[in-house]
């Protein structure tokens, strides 16, 4: 199972380690965590005009879970809160083997359909993507 799921194109994108770091004076600052495996992110993000500017991760986790807190470090600048949610509702339709419509900027979401048969592992990819979204929802309440 562990060589089936950890494929060379989400070794790379979890070593590119997009957007690690940390953020001076972020607007929200989120960390969660999945309790099943142990995997942690915090992820700082940056607002202007309701689109991100800058964000920023931390991973105590697991390859697929750092894979997608790159590809969002590769994608989510400039993007709107409603715009990181699509994009996420989309990754959950595909982990469950739904068809989905990618954009070319997002396309390296595809990597991780080899994920769908195993759902143990789907909140470890999710987690990114919800902690960006709680942090936004926060950020959102500060303004």
């Amino acid at each position: 199972m562990i060589d089936e799921l950890y494929q060379k194109n989400l070794l790379r994108l979890a070593a590119n380690a997009v957007g690690d770091g940390t953020l001076d004076n972020p607007d929200a600052t989120e960390t969660l965590d999945n309790p099943t495996c142990g995997d942690r992110i915090t992820l700082q993000v940056k607002l202007e005009d309701g689109r991100i500017t800058d964000l920023k991760h931390q991973n105590r986790s697991c390859v697929l879970c750092q894979a997608a807190a790159s590809l969002i470090g590769e994608n989510a600048i400039g993007k709107e809160p409603a715009e990181v949610s699509a994009i996420r509702d989309n990754l959950q339709s595909m982990l469950h083997g739904k068809a989905v419509q990618v954009t070319p900027e997002w396309k390296k979401l595809e990597y991780f359909n080899i994920v769908s048969a195993h759902k143990s592992r789907h909140n470890c990819i999710l987690l990114p993507f919800d902690a960006l979204i709680k942090a936004l929802e926060t950020a959102k309440t500060k303004a």
